[in-house]
């Protein structure tokens, strides 16, 4: 079940009635919420949900273990016990394939001829999401900044459909109190909600699918069928993609969670307007990147060791990050080229002359565009295909107006400064509650009327 679905215009409003009959009472609001996410999740495959429910239940345990333990050392052990049972789970379902099919080719390189066997896992949609949820639940306890909460409380702020496949990855700290308390309809930020998801819908259906359809997904399909002139504007095209699929899906995300109750962390912040790879990084998956940072970078250094170890953790970081997005080498080699930047920004900081803005805007951005080649292609080889292509003369047989202004507008709009951006917002808060609904069907009807016959594509960040 996706958000923009029929499905999902069935199940939301119910749940939504219910949520704000309950909202005022907080234990059978859990429980509704808890059974309305367990619905939608196993939409895909009920058998997933036993997997959820087992990860929650275990790092519950954990946290209550760390919570009674009498010593330092018996709570370190209880929080890396529920750390390494959490990266197994991710690490058997989305990894044993990948590392198999790599230890297979190694040994088959020497002939030793002895395989490792290969199991059929099937993906479990969201595991990259809620399992680092579990992981921020289980070390926040460890560190003293929040105390284990009861255990329904963990699986609703786990399996909150919001947010459950695709994010964005919310701490247990800012949903659990939330969650706890009993809230009033009449709070709810009703203006703010539809326009999150009137722009997610847009974002999503209107845009993302659009550059998908026409110039991205026939390039990246057979890149030999096209020239450089096609070849780079699917690579400028899939950034624009790739930006409004997954911030759309965030916006609708936070919308729908505000609709009911609760509030979401920002997840982008006009991250094509970043004129440097740190402040790129601050404004891309923020939610992502907030945790590899307090969850990897600060424990394994983060800038307290000099220049070099600063650079190191800030290069292993990234590559986590890329590892995280999938079992691929193209997605390492993304995390690589990003991670580079980022390291060589900082060993750069402060002994060469920084260029002007523009410069800076052009470097940090189109070095996010080529890491992108790998990120979408996924196979070296297809990377490959499409970097070859880029240097071969050809015509222009994509280039449409409706192509480039997407992608100009995509990227241009990032440029302009939040109080430009925040005004239509403004606007809408302004507007009377069925003045809201109707614009909110206006654009449901008139993004619908985009979408092509085989329905709404997957949002990009499902498979991760």
């Amino acid at each position: 079940m996706v958000f923009p679905s029929i499905e999902f215009a069935i199940f939301f409003p119910l749940v939504l009635a219910g949520s704000w009959l309950l909202m005022s009472r907080p234990r059978p609001w859990k429980w509704f919420v808890l059974a309305a996410s367990y619905l939608f999740y196993g939409s895909a495959n009920p058998k997933l949900c036993v997997l959820l429910a087992v990860v929650t239940l275990g790092n519950q345990a954990a946290a209550v273990l760390i919570h009674r333990s009498p010593t330092p050392r018996g709570r370190q052990v209880w929080m890396w016990t529920a750390v390494a049972l959490d990266i197994a789970v991710l690490g058997v379902f989305k990894y044993y394939g990948f590392f198999t099919d790599e230890i297979n080719g190694f040994l088959n390189g020497f002939g030793l001829g002895l395989p490792v066997p290969i199991a059929n896992i099937v993906l479990p949609i969201g595991i990259s999401f809620y399992t680092f949820q579990a992981i921020s639940y289980t070390v926040d306890v460890y560190r003293g900044i929040i105390e284990p909460s009861p255990t329904i409380d963990l699986a609703v702020y786990l399996a909150f459909f919001p947010h459950v496949v695709a994010g964005p990855i919310v701490r247990a700290r800012e949903i659990l109190p939330q969650i706890a308390k009993p809230r009033d309809p009449h709070d709810v930020r009703l203006a703010a909600a539809v326009f999150l998801i009137g722009v997610g819908l847009v974002k999503k259906v209107a845009i993302a699918d659009f550059l998908a359809r026409e110039v991205v997904d026939p390039v990246f399909s057979v890149p030999q069928a096209y020239a450089s002139p096609d070849v780079l504007l699917a690579t400028y095209a899939f950034a624009a993609q790739v930006y409004c699929d997954f911030s759309g899906y965030t916006d609708m995300a936070i919308g729908i969670a505000l609709l009911m109750g609760i509030v979401f962390p920002n997840n982008f912040d006009r991250p094509y307007g970043a004129t440097s790879f740190r402040d790129l990084w601050r404004r891309w998956h923020i939610t992502l990147m907030r945790f590899l940072r307090d969850y990897v970078y600060v424990p394994i250094g983060g800038s307290r060791g000099g220049r070099w170890l600063t650079a190191r953790n800030a290069f292993l970081t990234m590559l986590l990050a890329g590892l995280w997005h999938g079992a691929d080498w193209g997605f390492i080699i993304w995390g690589a080229i990003n991670g580079a930047a980022l390291a060589g920004e900082g060993l750069l900081r402060g002994k060469v002359k920084a260029p002007r803005v523009v410069v800076r805007w052009l470097i940090v951005f189109n070095t996010f565009v080529f890491a992108c080649i790998f990120f979408r292609a996924g196979s070296l080889d297809l990377s490959g295909e499409i970097l070859a292509r880029i240097d071969e003369p050809g015509p222009a047989t994509l280039w449409t107006w409706p192509v480039v202004l997407a992608v100009v507008a995509v990227v241009g709009l990032q440029l302009l400064p939040r109080r430009i951006l925040d005004r239509p917002k403004l606007a809408v808060e302004r507007l009377h509650p069925a003045a809201l609904g109707a614009a909110l069907a206006t654009i449901v009807v008139l993004v619908g009327a985009t979408v092509p016959s085989g329905g709404v594509p997957p949002f990009i960040y499902f498979r991760f």
